[in-house]
């Protein structure tokens, strides 16, 4: 059971160089780097220099660039401020109003950038004008940004989900696939939140609102469209068999640039701020990507991922109970984690339980994804609660806690409901 003990030493460190706020790809490196050391000698050492260089020469990792380029490019091109114009004038007539266009406009970008952070900083920024001309709670508003936004990473194309296809060795196809109707779910739930709310309190949907006129409304509908033909086209080309996840990405950033060129919003400047963005965020992921490569290695060399599968099968613990115990782990680990750093430095010893109570990989990695969703809201370090406080730009971060709790519920309810339904993904 050594290995089991040292890795339960090392997940302690980890847990403590990220609780003093170390960089995620530091903190997991300095773990391995450890572990090797104490372990086997400087021997483990030397092979890191040929390891990364394997992990980074993947071509399924090149899709990460392009599609938070993809996102970048829409975002600063305006499609996305159009897209939640356009969304807000089919949303008002709807019991919470507007609420369900912060939703609704998460839904759909999250569906073409596979970023919760981009999303939640792109939706927050359009809706908080908007929402304190009107008096809404701002609770409520807050917390429909910050949960909406968490779509961004199960929503298909999703960052998270590629990242984990290239740890697992996992069909991102598949795992693509598999998101579509959690996601869906998932927002609909949020939605039917917001509707009870409203009907119960009408507080929280602020002062009635005038509708804009049918043919503005009709003409505006036509933004919906060039993002959603994006969607389409990356989904499309992949589950039709025409190209790869990675080859799909690329079409959607040929597409985003002809679509920004018709709204006249192509420039030098704007692509040149879009891929600083994209060179930024890409660094940082393959980073933390190449570090949780080494330190899977080192946990596979000392047999942890056998030994806990081995030790979970001598347990006399039902497979209802230990998802109980895994949904209990996440909901901890997501209070001190970031999301991404949560889901790389469980995944080698999760797994095996996971694969041993008869779930396959491509059920846990949608499962692991939705977790993250809980880590990205989960105070106190949940990523998504303070972006949108940062975009919100006034009052104190409680107020967007307090937002988020009704949709942690729904969270919470859609991963049961896969879990009892695996048949679903």
């Amino acid at each position: 059971m050594l290995g089991i003990e040292g890795a339960a030493i090392g997940f302690g460190l980890l847990l403590f160089l990220l609780f003093i706020g170390q960089h995620i790809a530091t903190a997991l490196f300095s773990v391995a780097l450890l572990g090797a050391w104490l372990f086997f000698g400087d021997a483990m050492l030397r092979p890191f220099g040929t390891m990364m260089w394997g992990t980074l020469n993947n071509f399924l990792l090149v899709a990460i660039p392009l599609f938070v380029l993809m996102g970048e490019i829409l975002v600063r091109g305006g499609v996305t401020e159009r897209m939640y114009r356009a969304l807000a004038d089919w949303t008002r007539p709807l019991p919470g109003g507007l609420l369900h266009t912060n939703i609704a406009a998460s839904t759909v970008f999250a569906a073409i950038s596979g970023s919760s952070v981009a999303t939640a900083a792109t939706i927050g920024t359009v809706a908080f004008p908007t929402f304190r001309r009107q008096n809404y709670a701002e609770a409520w508003v807050a917390g429909s940004v910050a949960s909406g936004a968490t779509l961004g990473i199960l929503i298909p194309p999703s960052i998270n989900l590629i990242i984990y296809g290239a740890i697992t060795n996992t069909s991102i196809g598949a795992l693509f696939l598999a998101g579509v109707l959690p996601g869906i779910i998932l927002a609909l739930s949020f939605m039917g939140v917001i509707v009870v709310a409203s009907l119960i309190s009408p507080a929280v949907s602020g002062m009635p609102e005038r509708m804009a006129p049918w043919p503005d409304r009709r003409r505006r509908l036509g933004d919906l469209l060039p993002p959603l033909a994006i969607f389409v086209l990356v989904m499309g080309s992949i589950y039709l068999g025409f190209a790869t996840p990675t080859e799909a990405a690329g079409v959607g950033v040929i597409g985003a640039l002809i679509l920004t060129a018709c709204y006249r919003s192509l420039n030098w400047a704007m692509l040149r701020e879009a891929m600083l963005s994209t060179v930024a965020t890409t660094s940082m992921t393959l980073l933390i990507l190449v570090a949780a490569f080494y330190l899977n290695f080192i946990l596979g060399v000392l047999g942890v991922p056998g030994q806990v599968s081995a030790f979970v099968s001598g347990l006399d613990v039902g497979p209802v109970a230990m998802l109980l115990l895994l949904v209990a782990l996440y909901l901890v680990l997501g209070c001190f984690l970031d999301a991404l750093a949560m889901m790389i430095a469980t995944i080698p010893v999760v797994l095996p339980v996971v694969t041993h109570l008869g779930y396959d990989s491509v059920w846990f990695g949608i499962f692991l994804v939705m977790m993250c969703e809980l880590a990205l809201i989960t105070p106190p370090v949940g990523m998504n609660l303070y972006v949108t406080q940062s975009v919100r730009g006034r009052g104190q971060v409680g107020t967007v806690i307090l937002g988020v709790l009704p949709f942690l519920a729904c969270i919470l309810a859609v991963v049961a409901l896969i879990s009892v339904f695996p048949g679903l993904l």
